[in-house]
């Protein structure tokens, strides 16, 4: 059984009642992701092809590849593909991004963006749904996985953008400078104002020198937990969805 979200732009997306389903994760790194007219973007751990989706509704002439190695997911992601006839522009690959060879070549994207899983398999109890275990443990990809996809995929001063959890950071920015993709662009993501980071936003640069810039934090509620304007504007007509992988 699956569910429809709306999105701002017309968007449909398909997600299952039971199971992994997206989270305010991936909008805000959809929403984070510049891009030039006519580039080329691979997202790594597609799930349902939400991140795919608002690209396409952002930038209409590039070009984006979602790679997703659990088999329903990927088929899922394609339905979704096609439920906003986007066929010509999204491509959906039930692969694992480990295997480059079996998917895309190296150095065919401008930009590389992901929302890994984020646990590590020792840390914590394994998420009893497969799909849910696979999405936010690291079962079958690490983020030095991910970063070492990213960096074969991307062009020379081709860009990664990650959204990872904040008591993660540090080894986040650790492995995206030991695999040369070296941390350009922090913004921390917090529940309310007054509240600690919980997620944080990295921009990597392929090659790039060193030279960190952290930007203003993003508030994703305000005080009586409606949504900020900003996260609003994210959103659009979409109802309440979870912070963190449900």
């Amino acid at each position: 059984m699956t569910t429809e979200t709306p999105f701002l732009g017309g968007l449909r997306i398909c997600q299952k009642r039971k199971g992994y389903r997206f989270s305010i994760d991936a909008v805000v790194l959809a929403h984070h992701v510049s891009l030039k007219a006519a580039g080329v973007a691979v997202d790594l751990g597609t799930g349902c092809g939400v991140i795919p989706l608002i690209l396409a509704s952002r930038f209409p002439l590039v070009q984006l590849y979602g790679i997703e190695i659990q088999k329903e997911l990927a088929e899922l992601a394609l339905k979704n593909v096609r439920l906003n006839h986007m066929e010509g522009r999204i491509t959906i690959l039930h692969a694992d991004m480990k295997d480059l060879r079996s998917y895309l070549r190296a150095g065919v994207a401008d930009v590389v963006l992901s929302n890994p899983p984020y646990r590590k398999l020792c840390s914590g109890r394994l998420n009893p749904d497969p799909e849910k275990a696979v999405a936010k443990h690291e079962v079958k990809a690490s983020i030095a996985d991910v970063l070492a996809a990213a960096e074969k995929l991307l062009k020379v001063s081709g860009r990664v953008f990650v959204i990872y959890p904040a008591d993660r950071a540090t080894d986040l920015l650790t492995q995206m400078r030991a695999s040369r993709l070296e941390p350009k662009r922090l913004r921390f993501i917090h529940s309310k104002e007054k509240s600690a980071a919980e997620l944080v936003l990295a921009e990597g640069l392929k090659l790039g020198k060193p030279g960190l810039k952290v930007a203003a934090p993003l508030f994703v509620h305000n005080k009586d937990g409606s949504y900020t304007d900003e996260m609003s504007a994210m959103l659009g007509e979409s109802p309440v969805i979870p912070r963190g992988r449900s």
